[in-house]
């Protein structure tokens, strides 16, 4: 896939997960990569494993500024940003009458929304100049609601529409916006998910040996990201689940909770 060869390629959540795995599999193309998120540490040793130099940037993305920032410092550096790739997430777990502070929405909506926003934001001049490609880490919770997970689904919602609305506004502009929709995945993302106290719940509820690993999932996005794909739905349940929706919303509701309870 040389079409990622010297491609100058933001990446946010890089320290792990499908962040990491994408890092990896970019680097091994020739991609030239910007390795955002908010471990330091992590990140200098991702950086150190990977083929070719690659710059670290350490940022929390709940700020606007620090987004703000992190582009500046991309720019500086690269002189020129061809992917945007927003993967930086975090999720929670809890029925929404269980949840003692509603800040936890806000906190959801902060990360897994406003982040992207604002960095697509800062970004677009950059993007727009070299014809370039927005790329968004959505889930199968932005295409229909998902049980102990309803302020996850909001900000992957509000993702959807919002990346699909822009993309139509940057049609004449030549840049891309790719979606993508993974099932679940292995990932610490789960061991971190906020429960109905605000806090991490500290051990997965999935039951991850029967979950897509991230480097599975990132090599099925980078063939969809190379050929510039508007949506890339990841499983086949999140396939027919999205026109089963249309015609039998009750059947899909049910295939959710059965995930939920059984955890793949």
């Amino acid at each position: 896939m040389d079409e990622f060869n010297q491609k100058v390629v933001l990446v946010t959540g890089a320290s792990e997960g499908i962040g990491r795995a994408l890092c990896q599999q970019l680097a091994a193309k020739g991609a030239r990569l910007v390795l955002v998120a908010r471990n330091r540490q992590r990140l200098e040793e991702l950086a150190a494993e990977l083929k070719g130099e690659h710059l670290v940037l350490s940022a929390d993305l709940s700020d606007a500024l620090q987004c703000q920032q992190v582009i500046l410092d991309a720019l500086n550096h690269y002189q020129r940003l061809d992917i945007l790739i927003n993967n930086a997430g975090i999720t929670m777990w809890s029925r929404f009458d269980e949840l003692q502070d509603l800040a936890i929405l806000e906190r959801l909506m902060t990360v897994n929304f406003m982040a992207p926003a604002n960095l697509t934001h800062a970004a677009l001049p950059a993007l727009k100049q070299c014809r370039g490609q927005i790329v968004v880490v959505s889930s199968l919770a932005g295409i229909t609601g998902v049980p102990t997970r309803s302020g996850y689904c909001a900000s992957k919602h509000a993702v959807m529409g919002f990346f699909d609305a822009l993309r139509i506004e940057l049609m004449d502009h030549g840049v891309a916006v790719t979606i993508l929709c993974p099932d679940f995945v292995v990932s610490q993302i789960h061991k971190r998910a906020i429960g109905h106290d605000g806090k991490a719940l500290g051990a997965s509820p999935m039951q991850e040996d029967k979950i897509m690993t991230s480097a599975e999932c990132a090599a099925l996005m980078l063939p969809a990201i190379a050929a510039r794909k508007r949506l890339l739905i990841m499983s086949r349940r999140g396939r027919l689940g999205r026109w089963l929706k249309l015609i039998k919303p009750q059947w899909i509701d049910k295939l959710a909770k059965k995930a939920i309870v059984s955890g793949h």
